[in-house]
């Protein structure tokens, strides 16, 4: 698709040759002859770049120029100018103007600077784009009471320059909430640097944190800068701290009081202004009775402790996270959203998560790819989770029996998932028609015709 091109220019002229120029490159072309005509194509269809005249009446270049940024203030605009002066260009570029042409126009000129803007907004949009999906995969998703206590403080801690403990079980999203307190404090346009420390081999995590000068060990073929100075100004997450080796912990609590440090066989002392969060799934004061974990480097760490809540506790956000994990893996891997039917949502509903977020956002992903069809029945659910809850397992053993039959049609299948599933609901209720009615939200009478068209085999009470 061609990039779109606006031309404000009073000039008729002016119009004429830049339009037929520019369309003979490829581009669409739009033009206005005043700054209020402008600035209503722009607000309807805003285009890729504006040429946009200085000199006009009615509105001036620079006041049009004010408004189209309060429009859209990532927009690429480039003043033209017969009338130029180093203090016109200067006001326009701190207006916002991406580049300032002064006329007469060498077309060969515009063209060229015409590409290099098009190419810088191709440049931003995709950097835009890359942007949101990386804060959308990173979104802290849910609106229970748990969630509710963690977002407060998180937007307390977020602001303030202190440390940070995170504590959790695996897959809970430690990560997630250290980069929600990165992007709240004044250091969000400053790096994130993350470093798991269980993933790094004893022998290398110290060169990994300082970095190394050359030749500093056997493979050290150039200088490299550790995760330290990598995160100079902004925040450096130290991932499952209690995995890292007692000398590494001396020398990360010396980084710490000082900020600074020596790099790996260096001597030159290099300072740093780093924000250290960190996270550990273990009991840290258990790790410190048995002598695995230093307490003074506990305490400088523990300033403000985040406890995350394991998925069973907010088992209300389930139906939210499902949604959102469908709608980023049919994103990713470029298939359609699913469907998940209201018994396959209990199912997850019930189940314990022992691996937490991860465990859904990858049981998602799989019912995503490997489901037939548009919608995720239970029986789907049932046969993927592991460990199976006591729930789960009930419809697991059915459902196993179900797939592996041979049907002369989609409707038989499905009948005969739902006489197993209206049998096991009876059961849970004691063969009770009103309780189960309620629990499948469905009437009374309904569930009489379901049990007699489907040949439910009813047991007696007791």
């Amino acid at each position: 698709m061609s990039a779109t091109i606006l031309i404000v220019d009073d000039e008729i002229s002016i119009l004429n040759s830049l339009s037929s120029i520019l369309e003979d490159e490829g581009y669409e072309v739009v033009v206005a002859k005043s700054g209020p005509e402008a600035l209503k194509i722009f607000a309807t269809d805003p285009p890729d770049l504006v040429l946009l005249d200085i000199w006009m009446p009615e509105m001036d270049g620079l006041e049009t120029l004010r408004r189209i940024r309060e429009l859209a203030p990532q927009a690429m605009v480039m003043m033209m100018s017969g009338h130029g002066s180093i203090e016109t260009a200067v006001k326009a570029i701190k207006l916002g103007a991406y580049d300032y042409i002064e006329k007469p126009l060498s077309l060969e000129n515009v063209t060229l600077r015409v590409r290099h803007a098009l190419d810088q907004y191709r440049l931003e949009q995709e950097n835009l784009n890359l942007r949101i999906k990386v804060e959308k995969r990173f979104e802290l998703v849910g609106a229970s009471p748990a969630m509710q206590r963690l977002r407060q403080l998180i937007a307390t801690a977020g602001p303030t320059n202190s440390r940070v403990l995170i504590s959790g079980e695996n897959g809970t999203g430690k990560e997630l909430v250290a980069r929600a307190i990165h992007q709240q404090s004044p250091r969000a346009d400053r790096p994130f640097v993350a470093v798991n420390c269980a993933a790094i081999p004893e022998t290398l995590i110290e060169s990994e944190l300082f970095g190394h000068e050359k030749g500093a060990f056997s493979g050290a073929i150039s200088m490299k800068r550790g995760q330290f100075e990598q995160a100079d100004g902004g925040t450096l997450f130290l991932d499952e701290i209690g995995d890292m080796s007692l000398s590494t912990q001396a020398k990360v609590l010396r980084v710490l009081q000082e900020q600074q440090f020596t790099r790996v066989g260096g001597t030159r002392v290099l300072k740093v202004d780093v924000r250290v969060l960190a996270a550990s799934n273990k009991d840290l004061p258990k790790e410190i009775e048995k002598g695995t974990f230093r307490e003074d480097l506990f305490y400088r760490l523990n300033v403000v402790p985040i406890e995350v809540p394991p998925l069973r506790e907010r088992r209300e956000d389930i139906p939210l996270l499902v949604r959102h994990f469908m709608h980023l893996n049919a994103e990713e891997q470029g298939l359609k959203a699913k469907q998940v039917s209201p018994e396959a949502m209990d199912l997850l509903m019930q189940y314990e998560w022992p691996g937490n977020i991860r465990e859904l956002r990858n049981l998602i992903e799989r019912l995503l790819i490997m489901v037939p069809g548009h919608v995720i029945e239970a029986s789907h659910v049932a046969m993927s989770l592991h460990p199976r809850p006591a729930a789960a397992a009930l419809a697991a053993a059915p459902a196993a029996s179900l797939l592996t039959k041979q049907y002369d049609s989609l409707r038989d299948a499905r009948n005969a998932f739902e006489k197993e599933y209206i049998t096991r609901k009876l059961r849970e209720h004691n063969w009770n028609i009103s309780r189960t009615a309620d629990d499948l939200k469905i009437e009374r009478s309904h569930l009489h015709r379901k049990i007699k068209l489907l040949e439910v085999e009813m047991r007696p009470e007791g």
